[in-house]
């Protein structure tokens, strides 16, 4: 059975209703990433930063899985498939993927502000005075900017025993997840849907450009594969 190798980014959950990380104007839901995806902006202002991600969590909760997350369990009958994702919603899982790698974090999930291996399940808001068993504050399960990609050896691991690699609704400019399709085997078989790619055939050995949104990008995906 062949493997396939699925690196997906913010336009996979787009469809499902979440909004991508960064809006035009360089904000996240309003607010300056610097101030909400940072340890110093944490640290100045800890209520800001955890109401913003109470906010997230309580989005997530009212969307569900769609077509494209669907449509990467269907390729889970005829192949060996792994999920590496830039996203820290759980749509890939509640659709039904059974190995996903988050490489940026889980908002589903908190951690100890100074154990970083107490990990949570959380569902519900997360305020100050919540506390992991060493008495430390809980935060976010979230890669901050400037913190290290805990996960990020292992989706090297796992690209690198890619037969085919797939990047979904990425545009391949953040890094290190970008770096990822430098790791395959050489002539391995890449596919990048995206409806405005920021690749060309040029870029890459064996590249298939895939202009769609990832719904109908991965129906015809599996149909090009199939």
């Amino acid at each position: 059975m062949k493997k396939i190798v699925v690196l997906t980014g913010a336009g996979i959950s787009a469809e499902s209703g979440i909004n991508t990380f960064r809006d035009a104007d360089g904000l996240w839901e309003g607010h300056d990433v610097m101030e909400v995806a940072t340890p110093e902006g944490f640290a100045r202002n800890p209520k800001l930063v955890l109401n913003f991600y109470n906010e997230r969590r309580k989005q997530l909760l009212e969307v569900s899985p769609n077509k494209a997350h669907f449509n990467l369990v269907a390729f889970e009958q005829d192949f060996h498939v792994e999920i590496i994702t830039q996203n820290v919603d759980d749509l890939h899982e509640r659709a039904g993927s059974k190995n996903v790698t988050h490489l940026h974090g889980e908002l589903l999930k908190v951690r100890s502000s100074k154990h970083e291996n107490d990990i949570l399940e959380w569902k519900k808001e997360l305020v100050l005075g919540d506390l992991c068993k060493n008495k430390s504050q809980l935060r976010p399960h979230i890669v901050w900017f400037g913190e290290m990609v805990p996960m990020l050896d292992k989706a090297l691991e796992i690209t690198q025993t890619a037969d085919i690699l797939v990047i979904i609704g990425t545009s391949m400019q953040v890094y290190p997840a970008a770096s990822l399709v430098n790791y395959v085997k050489p002539n391995t078989a890449i596919y990048f849907i995206d409806p405005k790619p920021s690749v060309s055939k040029n870029d890459f050995n064996n590249l298939t450009i895939i202009s769609d949104i990832a719904s109908s990008g991965t129906d015809k995906l599996l149909k090009l594969l199939g």
